[in-house]
């Protein structure tokens, strides 16, 4: 079996934990991480400074303790299987017709020292159990858990979008209290997500130590029964409010029975039968619903009202909702095009030269982009508007300086160096309001010069500005005049003259236009036509 690496987050995840309250073997089972590992972590971080109490820079003691045990392999589950394998298949007829519970009983008459936990995670991970236990879950401590969900509520006409809608409700309980909050959307994202629960601790006026939910993609990248990847945005988050994230295990609703029932409830109960102007009006309604209808109701397994026990046992217990709303960032993962920019969000943010090929990690918030290499910071900019760009000029070479900063002198003396009239087309393109607009122009005007020579764009620029055609698509189309009228002139000179006619043939054909007749024997016969006519 391979060596498990943990990360500095792990490290910062047990300390947190152990602040928060919890002992060792209770941090190892929620983490996954061995206890010795665990005890490992927590005396190099005493070590270093870190208590119960402060400080609060956890993330240099967490860099220092990753530092000192980086690469130990925790090793429990090898000494699990040591220990196990030899009586498989002994424990997997025993699972047929016993509790776990009553497994590890006769496991321990027989000599065989394991305990609970890792006898749970045995029979898990060689697939024995024939089926899903349930376990009843453990009465809390007021203020210590919420439990998270996305359901179906119903369709929805979105007026914006000029079309029916499918809304979720996120519904936010509180495990002691049974007290919860629902929040509509039409997307089950991180920012709704996010939005949900900020919107939930309000509602509630404080924060509880742990949120359990399920494993959505917006916060779990990877679901695992011990050691599951949280979303990067969605752990800074939990962070920012301080609480612990404890997802539940993927297909197995009853790792969060509190809420897991409430999503048909709140279908049922508030939205079904009912019609809503928008999804504003859906929240708004929702709001009143939870404080004065299922706020109020007698719950049926406490039998008591949730909004009472919460008010009475649980408000004062919560942790503050102290600070700002949370800035969700966007995080992604982008290469450094050959233009020195990078492009997120429809905008575009410059990097150094020597960064151009290279894929770099970056976080966008709602004011400041941050760009990060190996986890070191390389580059910040404030956030643009889509379509904008945010350049910093010192992050191109020397040499392309001018033309990166739209230098205007740097375009009319290139056009002087062409000839006089070029200058003045240039000077007269390069004036008025916004002269950053007619850059493109210029640029093409020099490189005009390549094809046509400087003789004809000084005699084109010279005409163009003579009649105020300050347009280099003009002065290219006069370039081609030039050019056409000069190849024709050329083809003139050279027509050859076997095909003309000679001149005693035009001579001949005046004769005749003169009523003069040519006769066979080649005598003329003229006749004025004055005769003819006294003739007959």
């Amino acid at each position: 079996m391979g060596r498990k690496e943990y990360t500095v987050t792990d490290v910062m995840d047990v300390m947190r934990r152990y602040r928060h309250g919890d002992k060792v073997r209770s941090i190892a089972r929620a983490t996954g991480i061995a206890r010795n590992t665990v005890k490992k972590y927590l005396s190099i971080a005493e070590e270093k400074g870190f208590t119960r109490e402060g400080p609060d820079d956890l993330d240099a003691i967490a860099l220092e303790v990753y530092r000192s045990i980086h690469g130990e392999s925790p090793g429990p589950r090898r000494e699990r299987e040591e220990i196990l394998l030899p009586h498989k298949e002994t424990i997997a007829s025993w699972c047929q017709d016993l509790t776990l519970a009553k497994v590890h009983t006769k496991l321990a008459r027989i000599g065989v020292p394991v305990s609970y936990m890792s006898l749970t995670r045995f029979v898990h991970d060689q697939d024995i159990l024939p089926g899903k236990n349930t376990v009843r879950m453990a009465d809390t401590e007021p203020g210590e858990v919420a439990e998270v969900d996305f359901g179906r509520l119903g369709l929805l006409y979105d007026p914006v979008e000029e079309r029916k809608r499918l809304v979720y409700g996120l519904v936010v309980t509180l495990v002691y209290s049974r007290h919860q909050y629902v929040y509509a959307t039409f997307t089950q994202d991180l920012s709704s997500l996010v939005a949900g629960v900020e919107e939930a601790w309000e509602f509630f006026g404080g924060v509880t130590r742990r949120l359990i939910l399920d494993n959505l993609r917006a916060a779990v990248v990877k679901s695992d029964r011990y050691v599951p990847l949280f979303n990067r945005t969605f752990l800074e988050y939990s962070e920012h409010r301080g609480f612990i994230i404890d997802p539940a295990v993927g297909g197995m609703p009853t790792g969060k029975p509190h809420v897991e029932r409430q999503v048909p409830y709140v279908r049922q109960n508030f939205f079904q039968g009912e019609s809503f102007r928008d999804i504003a009006h859906v929240r708004e309604e929702a709001l009143k619903w939870c404080r004065d209808i299922a706020g109020l109701r007698i719950h049926g397994t406490t039998r008591k009202k949730p909004r009472i026990v919460f008010e009475e046992e649980e408000m004062n217990m919560l942790l503050p909702l102290a600070g700002e709303r949370f800035d969700t960032p966007r995080w992604a993962v982008l290469t450094v095009h050959p233009d020195h920019h990078i492009r997120i969000g429809n905008a575009l943010y410059s990097l150094p030269t020597r960064y151009i090929g290279k894929q770099v990690e970056v976080r966008k918030d709602r004011s400041l982009l941050r760009v990060y290499l190996k986890g070191e910071i390389i580059k910040t900019h404030p956030v643009v508007a889509a379509g904008r760009r945010s350049t910093d000029y010192d992050d191109y070479p020397k040499e392309k300086t001018a033309y990166a900063m739209r230098s205007l002198d740097y375009h009319v003396k290139k056009a002087a160096d062409i000839g006089d009239h070029c200058r003045k087309f240039m000077e007269a393109l390069l004036t008025g309001d916004f002269p950053w607009a007619r850059l493109r122009q210029a640029q093409k005007l020099l490189r005009l010069v390549d094809r046509y020579g400087k003789e004809r764009m000084q005699k084109a620029c010279e005409r163009a500005v003579s009649f105020e055609l300050i347009d280099v698509g003009r002065v290219e189309r006069i370039l081609l005049q030039q050019v056409m009228t000069e190849e024709r002139d050329r083809e003139g000179d050279m027509l050859p003259a076997r095909f003309a006619r000679p001149a005693s043939y035009f001579a001949a054909k005046e004769e005749l236009n003169g009523n003069t007749e040519r006769t066979e024997t080649g005598h003329e016969e003229t006749q004025a036509l004055g005769d003819a006519r006294s003739s007959a």
